[in-house]
């Protein structure tokens, strides 16, 4: 203001002036709100379980409740500590399975999860999700601790698809995996970036050929990799009937 009063502006030249830079201040700083919002922030395609409706807790925080521990040879130990799911590093795999698959969907939902490796270099959440009448895996952290993707499609596995992506994980940090599986579509998103959008009209949807095919239908697994999981969650999407229990 000061600078206007030394330039001895009329009065209504001052005032419009003022309202001018008003105007512009406010518009510059709804531009930069907009650019700088948090990255925490989830985008809009994605709900959140913990505001809305139809969400079925797959963990209770304490036992094993609806879930049995997979059956893999050389398996690591499975437990619960500090409200968590802990998979230890087996020789290869160690996983758990939806005791009761005939209580899940296989079109038409998603799945919401907290998964974290804890100690190793390879993934720490390998999850296997029905498609119709087949199966796949989503891989987070594979060959080597950064490979993501959808094992697999057409015969491709995670790390030879058009989903395949590399990452940098961080050990003892929480990442929030999100996947849907539509009639068309499966995608999938670690903390608010989407990572797997592709369309599976037409696709042919499998496993990856070995043990993690005694995995299916519904299962989340890790490879010669110690990893933790917490917060599971499923829904039907708005308009379909009834959720697993």
């Amino acid at each position: 203001m000061s600078q206007f009063r030394n330039r001895c502006f009329p009065p209504l030249i001052l005032i419009t002036l003022i309202g001018c830079a008003f105007a512009v201040g406010v518009a510059g700083a709804r531009g930069q709100s907009s650019q700088t919002a948090p990255a925490t922030a989830p985008p809009a395609s994605r709900p959140a379980p913990d505001t809305d409706e139809g969400w079925e807790s797959l963990f209770d925080g304490k036992t094993l409740t609806g879930w049995k521990v997979t059956e893999f040879a050389g398996s690591g130990a499975v437990e619960i500590k500090d409200g968590r799911i802990v998979l230890a590093a087996g020789n290869d795999l160690t996983g758990i399975s939806w005791a009761n698959p005939n209580t899940l969907p296989r079109m038409d939902y998603e799945v919401d999860l907290f998964a974290m490796r804890l100690e190793g270099t390879d993934f720490f959440c390998g999850l296997t999700f029905p498609v119709r009448d087949a199966c796949c895996t989503f891989v987070g952290g594979g060959w080597g601790g950064g490979v993501v993707g959808i094992s697999s499609l057409d015969g491709l596995d995670a790390s030879e698809n058009e989903t395949t992506r590399n990452m940098n994980f961080e050990s003892k940090r929480w990442y929030h995996i999100h996947v849907r599986v539509t009639q068309t579509k499966i995608e999938c998103w670690i903390d608010n970036e989407k990572v797997v959008d592709v369309v599976t009209t037409g696709r042919k949807i499998s496993m990856r050929p070995g043990e993690i095919e005694i995995a299916r239908p519904f299962s989340i697994s890790t490879w010669q990799t110690t990893g933790a999981l917490r917060d599971i969650a499923l829904r039907r999407l708005p308009g379909t009937p009834g959720v697993a229990r």
